[in-house]
């Protein structure tokens, strides 16, 4: 399950009317649903959305039936985690968050340049954002401590993997001791990814999901 889990809001529209007219017919966006999920709904505009920010944090975008199926499984955690009353995340948390990706960018005026060539903005991705950490945060909660790494493991990935990887990189070997803890933490998240997927596919299951034909095709 990759980082970017969220669940959109078509309110182009809605802001029009708000206003007081309709935008004109030439320049009205289309939205259409492309799934339904339980008394739920994902909109073609959610698909986009996502592209765009995957294509802002990664620098490209999943296709759009995989994007789909990200937003079908961020629903599931969302509304597991929501119902278990899992605390949003601090603000504070959120700026660190977003300092990192804008500190990407050579100055805050690429940052907002590029959300603009993206059609988010700024509101947007932060939210996005913030529903991202939300949702990581949750399946580390549910699934890390069950999670359990033994000496023999570190041993293993160390040997099989990590020096094989140096050496064909001509790269310096550290001290395992040196390595560790950062193994363990890479095995732990591998760990947290099993189960996550495993819960997914389970839940989904019991779900009633329907994907609209040609799902995330504009």
């Amino acid at each position: 399950m990759r980082r970017a889990m969220f669940l959109f809001v078509m309110l182009l529209a809605g802001a029009h009317l708000l206003a007081g007219s309709a935008p004109p017919q030439s320049t009205r966006v289309v939205d259409r649903i492309v799934a339904r999920i339980e008394d739920d709904v994902i909109l073609q505009s959610q698909v986009r959305e996502l592209g765009a920010f995957q294509e802002l944090v990664e620098g490209h975008a999943e296709s759009d039936d995989k994007l789909l199926e990200e937003l079908i499984e961020q629903w599931v955690v969302e509304t597991e985690a929501t119902a278990s009353h899992f605390p949003q995340p601090a603000k504070a948390e959120v700026d660190r968050e977003l300092g990192r990706i804008q500190q990407t960018f050579a100055s805050p005026e690429k940052y907002a340049a590029r959300l603009n060539e993206l059609g988010l903005s700024a509101v947007q991705a932060r939210e996005m954002l913030a529903r991202q950490i939300y949702v990581e945060r949750y399946v580390d909660y549910k699934f890390r401590p069950s999670v359990r790494i033994e000496p023999a493991d570190i041993d293993t990935y160390y040997k099989n993997e990590l020096l094989p990887e140096l050496a064909k990189n001509n790269q310096p070997v550290p001290d395992r001791a040196a390595v560790e803890e950062k193994i363990r933490e890479l095995l732990i998240q591998r760990g947290i990814s099993d189960q996550t997927t495993k819960w997914l596919d389970d839940t989904k299951s019991r779900l009633k999901i329907e994907i609209a034909p040609s799902a995330g095709k504009p």
